[in-house]
């Protein structure tokens, strides 16, 4: 059993929600990235999303694009990303990563190279934006084979028959998106959310999470009433974005802990 499916399973027998925390890989700074990641398990983190650092981010909004560009300007690629979930794993081997991005740096570094370094770092799945599921079926039996999940997107406005194309190819969790925009956008309809998940739910065989749009406790609780997990990405980069360097890392464990609290009422 992978480590995400080992979460979402002991997480279901104590009748709890996965809580999903995003953030951009060398924002503020490289060497910041580490103590980041284990100030979200800190704070209550079942899997951290990581986001790898990109100049062409179509998913994300302006909170997540100047992430990026504050990343970029350090120079931070893909290999120094799998590097830094590797330094992780010294300390923490049991809290599952998954790595966010876009199609270009895996292609870039080629796909048998990456999928070998993610796994050899202690990566435990990959979403990638912008690989469909008709151009990325190889692509996912690579990461099988290599013990990463893939993991897909689902929008609101994705057909029931192409839920069923995607959820056979995806592994882990499925992340639905909880709204029609980019992330950080606001506008979340909580009834339209439960209606979406349900008929998930009743073609996917795998845990639901939904992000995009959650920026507080009290959403993410009502949110994770009816999914198996909640994503929080733009919110939490925005605090590391009000923070100084050196007081990031307190902030943003004391703002997820808040959301951890609000999901374990």
């Amino acid at each position: 059993m992978s480590r995400i499916a080992s979460v979402f399973a002991t997480l279901k027998t104590q009748g709890r929600k996965a809580l999903i925390p995003f953030i951009t890989a060398g924002d503020p700074a490289p060497d910041k990235t580490v103590p980041l990641m284990h100030a979200l398990v800190a704070g209550g983190a079942d899997i951290i999303e990581l986001g790898v650092p990109f100049s062409d981010p179509m998913a994300d909004g302006p909170t997540i694009q100047r992430a990026s560009e504050r990343a970029l300007k350090y120079g931070v690629g893909l290999h120094d990303v799998l590097a830094m979930v590797a330094e992780f794993r010294l300390i923490n081997t049991a809290t599952p990563v998954v790595l966010m991005g876009y199609a270009n740096p895996i292609e870039a570094m080629g796909w048998d190279r990456f999928c070998s370094e993610a796994a050899s770092a202690g990566l435990d799945g990959v979403l990638t934006v912008d690989y469909p599921p008709e151009e990325s079926a190889e692509f996912a039996a690579k990461c099988a084979a290599a013990g990463l999940d893939n993991i897909y997107l689902l929008a609101p406005t994705t057909p029931d028959a192409r839920i069923e194309a995607i959820t056979r190819l995806a592994h882990g969790f499925v992340y639905y998106v909880s709204l029609k925009g980019v992330t950080g956008a606001a506008n979340l309809d909580l009834a339209e959310v439960a209606a979406k998940v349900g008929a998930i739910r009743a073609r996917a065989g795998l845990p639901v999470g939904v992000g995009f749009g959650i920026r507080d406790g009290e959403t993410a609780r009502l949110v994770a009433n009816v999914a198996d997990a909640v994503v929080i990405g733009s919110r939490i980069v925005q605090e590391i974005e009000n923070s100084s360097p050196d007081k990031a890392a307190e902030n943003v464990q004391n703002f997820v802990a808040g959301v951890r609290a609000a999901l374990d009422k």
